[in-house]
């Protein structure tokens, strides 16, 4: 067993001169698994732990995690398992905060030799399928077309949810879903998992990642390679491109998380409706996404992590108009911009079929256009000419209950 040790004091000097700072770690050929460990001073400090091998990415969790371990054939979820290549390493740590006075910090690294000495994560157990979940809606659609229901945005054990991907799976397939995407921070090792938790449970798992910086959040869809956070948000965009996805601004209003970031090209996609627009009468998150990008395709996303912190998987619902259910379709259906958002898969929802917005289970609502309200929907299934721009479902107190771009 090879032991390296780093300590030192990280000081606001150190922030100030780079948010990730990276600690050399040497692994010599034959190298079987290796295990690092972070400790540090944790009053007023919160720091980052990731990891760079020779040939790059192999994982980050954030501040979920305080050590992992990655080997040839397993690795603590957000690190990618495989061979460890011989070279020099990088266990890499983020400064999200360091008070005034600095922070102490120890990063110990095990380097093993042979299989077993050192721990890896347990397989979990294999959850049985669903018997029963609820009937799917029949929405009306274009010509070959049907309405999918989702969430672009929800996070598990690979970052720092509390589900596995399967629990993750069976949880929104129970909830009445159609798709998800999984978007754990900064890490694409929840990928390999997808095509088995989709098939048992019956449920479209899109790849993505939450790209988690201190001036903002992207999602990443569709995109299967890593995209470095550490990078400005263009070459996001242009990274999620070439990987054939699509970028989403995520909760651009969100408190402490707000979009923050300058771009020179902007992202297709914008998460106009996030859990945290716990008032829906507050305008604030359309204001932003017609004054950063009014031809942006409106999408929303539950930001799921663990019971009792976050709103369920499809709060709201992500409506997509896709030709099957599999993810280049549904991918393809948000591309050409074949999107509505409602604040559940069963209330009321503002589709837009055509050259006309149909609402359906919107009785005694009201339809608003860029310009106000425009009509009183009466019936089950209403109809309405497409006007251009935003339209919205309102209640009588001008809360949003449906949107479509």
């Amino acid at each position: 067993m090879v032991v390296t040790h780093h300590a030192g004091r990280w000081t606001l000097e150190d922030r100030f001169a780079a948010a990730w700072h990276y600690l050399p770690v040497e692994v010599p050929p034959g190298s079987h698994s290796l295990r690092a460990e972070l400790e540090y001073e944790r009053s007023g400090a919160i720091m980052d732990l990731g990891c760079l091998s020779p040939a790059g990415f192999r994982g980050w969790s954030g501040g979920a995690r305080r050590s992992f371990v990655i080997g040839p054939d397993s690795a603590t979820p957000g690190y990618l398992p495989g061979e460890l290549e011989p070279g020099i390493w990088q266990v890499m740590i983020g400064l999200h905060r360091v008070p005034p006075r600095g922070a102490e910090y120890r990063v110990s690294v095990e380097i093993s030799t042979a299989a077993g000495e050192l721990g890896a994560e347990p397989t979990p157990e294999r959850l049985p399928p669903l018997t029963e979940r609820p009937q799917a809606r029949d929405l009306p659609a274009a010509a070959g077309l049907r309405w999918l229901a989702g969430d672009l945005h929800t996070h598990t054990v690979h970052s720092d949810g509390v589900m596995t991907v399967p629990e993750l799976a069976r949880f929104a397939a129970g909830r009445g879903l159609d798709f998800i995407a999984v978007t754990d921070h900064n890490t694409i090792s929840q990928h390999a998992e997808l095509p088995a938790a989709a098939a048992a449970h019956g449920i479209v798992l899109l790849p993505g990642q939450e790209i988690t910086t201190e001036g903002g959040h992207a999602g990443a869809i569709g995109n299967t390679s890593w995209v470095d956070f550490r990078e400005p948000p263009d070459a996001w965009l242009t990274s999620t491109e070439e990987g054939g996805g699509l970028l989403s601004i995520n909760h651009p209003i969100g408190g402490n998380v707000s979009w923050a970031l300058p771009m020179q090209r902007r992202p297709p996609l914008i998460e106009v409706w996030h859990w945290s627009w716990l008032d829906t009468r507050w305008t604030t998150p359309i204001g932003w996404w017609l004054a950063w990008h009014p031809a942006a395709i409106p999408v929303g996303g539950s930001d799921w992590h663990r019971p009792g912190s976050d709103a369920p998987p499809g709060s709201p619902t992500t409506w997509v108009q896709a030709e099957a259910a599999d993810p280049a379709a549904v991918l393809a259906g948000m591309r050409a911009g074949r999107t509505a958002v409602s604040a559940s898969r069963d209330g009321p929802v503002l589709l837009r079929v055509g050259d006309e917005l149909i609402a359906s289970e919107a009785d005694g609502t009201i339809l608003a256009g860029p310009a106000g309200p425009k009509a009183r929907v009466r019936g089950s299934l209403a109809k309405f000419p497409a006007d251009i721009g935003c339209h919205r479902l309102v209640d009588a107190t001008g809360a949003v209950l449906a949107l479509c771009g």
